[in-house]
């Protein structure tokens, strides 16, 4: 029987995102964890005070994410936003927009992500990984694996893959931490997202004259079929180049930090040259890390049921991907990082129909480095004390921002 939920009253409502335990930076907050196992759906207030409704569960998570009725534009009515934003400086290509456009747009990239294409890859990835670790063993210890290993591993590949010169690496990486920063001010925001935007038109420009075998270089031919305007060319290309870099390289970052703190783990996927037991550790860590730990955000733009009650048009969805992939009605004994579970299911990278693009590249990356970095460096150790490591609380990407180590 389908119900209209009325919700709690006003002063009961949580505040949303929640704060992790102190000692516990692996797991999701214990608040969030309560709402969780209180039931599948229960309001949040966000920063500017609006209540929109939070889905707990992994079964309801799959099913909003793959629901038409529901949208990822932020222009939406209701739509949950995690920060301030300013008018038309909300949407960086086409992950913040709707089908058909969403769909049209992404065609375009999809090509160069297929399974076979990034295979293809996979020995390049490799030589990039063996040159970073051979000067990390060549230089002082400690070393921040940040700087030395996990920014620059997914960085050159994905300026490899799009054709952007990675000298240019500190203008873009500065860039894109303030964007995906929570903390940052909408002026700042729009300001970096300029910034990169000119710094892709020049590059589609470039490329419109010379092009070369990237991706920059095979939209400059929808440009010129009148496919794409030159600033979705610009925007798409924003949007791979933040999406390529940072998220891989926290999950490289914090993946090793995590498999430190479970030296058996750790100890099972150094010793294994079994690359099933390489592809399920990649798989299960991307469930029990949660890299992208503020929830996926939606607009409902007619009634629909989630878990026997109904949300009304214009109400806001928060998706949280951290509890959906610790929901023990999904994955036995979820608090436990075992890399020989069959985490495949997980919804790290979403679902639907705007579902990662780059999950392919990144697993395959991760797959790479998490089978030679600790086979190389068989001694790999925490060089500071846990309590010590700055994690990443402030912004949509969850990691560390520093990782020193030595051996």
């Amino acid at each position: 029987m389908t119900s209209t939920p009325t919700g709690p009253e006003p002063a009961e409502i949580p505040e949303y995102p929640m704060t992790r335990a102190a000692g516990c930076p692996f797991d999701p907050p214990p608040d969030l964890l309560a709402e969780q196992r209180k039931g599948p759906l229960t309001k949040v207030r966000l920063w500017d005070g609006s209540t929109p409704w939070l889905v707990t569960r992994y079964a309801d998570q799959r099913t909003v994410l793959a629901d038409r009725r529901v949208s990822s534009d932020v222009e939406r009515p209701g739509y949950p936003s995690p920060a301030p934003i300013q008018p038309g400086g909300s949407k960086i290509g086409f992950i913040l927009m709707d089908d058909p456009e969403h769909a049209r747009l992404r065609r375009m990239v999809t090509a160069p992500f297929a399974v076979k294409r990034i295979e293809a890859m996979r020995s390049a990835v490799q030589k990039i990984v063996d040159g970073l670790i051979d000067d990390m063993l060549a230089g002082p210890k400690p070393v921040d694996l940040v700087e030395s290993f996990a920014l620059p591993v997914p960085s050159l590949v994905i300026c490899d893959l799009l054709g952007v010169p990675y000298s240019d690496h500190d203008f873009f990486q500065d860039n894109s931490k303030t964007i995906i920063r929570r903390t940052a001010t909408p002026e700042q925001r729009m300001t970096a997202s300029k910034n990169l935007t000119g710094y892709l038109d020049r590059l589609v420009d470039e490329k419109l004259d010379r092009p070369a075998e990237d991706l920059l270089s095979g939209l400059t031919e929808r440009i010129k079929a009148g496919e794409l305007t030159r600033q979705d060319a610009a925007q798409m290309g924003v949007l791979l180049l933040i999406a390529g870099h940072e998220t891989t390289a926290n999950m490289i970052a914090l993946g090793t930090l995590a498999l430190l703190e479970h030296p058996d783990q750790l100890a099972l996927l150094r010793d294994t040259d079994d690359p099933k037991l390489v592809a399920s550790a990649v798989e299960e860590l991307l469930r029990y890390l949660h890299i992208t730990h503020n929830g996926r955000r939606r607009a409902v733009l007619e009634d629909i049921e989630v878990a026997g009650q109904t949300i009304r048009a214009g109400e806001g969805l928060i998706v949280p991907n951290d509890i959906g992939n610790r929901d023990p009605g999904a994955f036995e004994e979820p608090d436990q990082l075992d890399i020989r579970r069959d985490a495949r299911h997980h919804v790290a990278f979403g679902f639907g129909v705007h579902q990662c693009l780059g999950q392919t590249l990144a697993r395959m990356e991760l797959q790479v480095v998490y089978s030679t970095l600790y086979r190389r460096i068989p001694t790999l150790k925490r060089a500071t004390d846990l309590d010590q490591i700055p994690f990443k609380h402030d912004g949509s990407v969850y990691g560390v921002y520093e990782l020193p180590v030595t051996w």
